[in-house]
């Protein structure tokens, strides 16, 4: 293999024999090529193989009493700190069963002595070569795992701040606080966490696109920076045809989105999600929600989701018209919604989640500085 520089270094290679005149003609023939580890049993080769310097090719002489060989191999490919250091066999009697047995146990040849020294060596010089693509390849391996969890980690941190700063850029312009966006997000995985495992949403609630979802949630009111800042700022009650206008944010949210898609000119997963809660977070369960008067189980989850958890976020907190709504009225407003405004299923998970939104919201509580930038006081 191109690149791949096995003999950049002395291979060491272990020899393990109970002979010393074996291991005398075996370090002999090797000894000018590579370095040489001994022992004389398997206490010792256990020694060498895990000392700072392992080998990299091991001999071993299947004639040693006890079955030592072959316990040794069998070792050696039990465990991921020896298992790819290559075993080779050797004997002085050639029997077929023996060399089936020691293929079996892992070993990667089965040579009889006494050998012919050219071809020992090339045997010798082979298994090493071949250990050192397969080191290589690991490496190699290893290397492009890290590399994939390093550039997924990159792009989902991408994401979040993508998601996080175009949620931003609307609250900048709109009378809800950087924290809405950390409710929300916080509220929708709960709610969507809680429903994964119902039979009407199990199939998509899976835990990537409930990520997807935390992800994907800033982005449902992006489309407010579109609104002219008479609409969205008003104070008061807007006009019919003042309302008319701010309903069009769910189609500007969605056409930004799809023009990012189209830019790189494959559906986004993440983006995907975003359209929809975008497009579709003001629609209602009885079809008199907008943008498309939708109705039932043709709203999209993601929408459904962010309905329920933009609402309760709306009702608690304090806005220029309205002062904040205690919490158990909030959920006294959503419950009484079941099945005009909401899901009904959803606001079933929503009244047994009650007390931990609650949590979420005095965590991600807005500040009084926060409410002062916000809703000057007169």
């Amino acid at each position: 293999m191109a690149g791949v520089n096995v003999n950049a270094e002395r291979k060491t290679i272990l020899i393990v024999d109970d002979s010393s005149d074996d291991i005398a003609i075996l370090s002999s023939l090797l000894k000018d090529k590579y370095r040489i580890e001994v022992a004389t049993n398997m206490e010792k080769a256990l020694q060498v193989t895990f000392s700072e310097n392992p080998p990299n090719l091991v001999l071993i002489d299947i004639m040693m009493p006890g079955m030592v060989g072959y316990k040794m191999c069998r070792y050696f490919k039990s465990i991921p700190e020896t298992n790819d250091i290559p075993v080779i066999f050797l004997t002085a009697k050639y029997d077929p069963e023996e060399e089936k047995t020691a293929f079996e146990l892992g070993a990667v040849d089965y040579i009889t002595e006494p050998v012919n020294p050219p071809v020992f060596l090339a045997r010798i010089n082979t298994h090493l070569q071949l250990k050192g693509v397969r080191d290589f390849l690991k490496d190699k391996a290893e290397y492009l795992e890290q590399e994939v969890a390093r550039r997924t980690k990159e792009i989902s941190m991408i994401e979040d701040v993508t998601m996080v700063t175009m949620g931003s850029l609307a609250e900048t312009r709109d009378n809800e606080t950087a924290n809405h966006i950390r409710r929300t997000q916080n509220y929708v995985k709960l709610l969507a966490s809680h429903l994964k495992d119902h039979p009407r949403f199990n199939n998509y609630l899976t835990s990537e696109t409930i990520m997807l979802l935390f992800k994907s949630t800033p982005l449902h009111d992006m489309g407010k920076v579109g609104i002219p800042d008479h609409i969205l700022l008003k104070p008061g009650e807007l006009t019919p045809e003042e309302f008319e206008i701010m309903k069009t944010h769910t189609t500007i949210g969605r056409d930004a989105i799809l023009s990012a898609e189209k830019l790189l000119g494959t559906p986004v997963p993440f983006l995907r999600v975003g359209m929809e809660i975008a497009y579709g977070h003001h629609e209602k369960w009885n079809g008199a929600g907008y943008p498309e008067g939708l109705s039932g189980d043709d709203i999209s989850i993601p929408g459904r989701l962010m309905a329920v958890a933009d609402v309760y976020d709306a009702l608690i907190s304090r806005r220029v018209y309205k002062p904040p709504y205690p919490h158990e009225e909030s959920v006294d407003i959503i419950r009484e919604a079941s099945g005009t405004h909401f899901d009904p299923d959803m606001v079933k998970a929503f009244l047994e989640l009650a007390d931990k939104f609650n949590r979420i919201a005095q965590k991600y509580a807005d500040s009084e500085a926060d409410v002062q930038r916000k809703w000057p006081l007169k």
